[in-house]
């Protein structure tokens, strides 16, 4: 039997991915995020189940979390923020992603996150024992994604 193992050129390289933020009429390029990352989990129930020792599990519902680290030059987050101190109106905006990576035969992957909010975050910061440029790490939740472009299947998958 043959084993057919992935190439390594094959697997995408995070740094030419490509992060938009839609708030309102406004797109922005979020050029200034070092990383993000957002998790789908599933709410389960235990279902007990007779005849059997252990228990099933049911997916009832779904809930989206998600986490970025940027750098410390933007103030659309803490506009946010203070906007909903003053005006009790939370803000929900879009962010889409991109993957794609010319060397893989993966191509391109798009997903797009709908209703995001963000949790909280950093209003003012400094650190002047640092060399390192000042970022800051943003939570949110989301309540609906799509993914209008998939990743190829690579040779030897199906």
């Amino acid at each position: 039997m043959n084993n057919i193992t992935m190439q390594a050129k094959d697997s995408i390289s995070a740094k030419l991915a490509k992060c938009y933020i839609t708030i309102g009429s406004n797109r922005y390029n979020a050029f200034n995020m070092i990383n993000m990352e957002a998790k789908f989990e599933k709410n389960k129930t235990e279902v007990p189940i007779l005849g059997q020792t252990g228990v099933g599990n049911k997916s009832t519902g779904w809930k989206g979390t998600g986490s970025a680290t940027m750098h410390y030059n933007t103030s659309i987050y803490r506009r946010m923020m203070l906007d909903f101190k003053n005006t009790g109106q939370d803000v929900y905006f879009d962010i889409q992603v991109e993957n794609e990576d010319p060397t893989s035969d993966a191509k391109r992957q798009t997903v797009i996150l709908k209703g995001c909010n963000i949790d909280g975050g950093i209003l003012a910061k400094f650190d002047a024992s640092s060399d390192d440029p000042l970022d800051e790490d943003v939570d949110f939740t989301f309540e609906d994604f799509e993914m209008p472009e998939e990743f190829n299947l690579l040779n030897g998958m199906l």
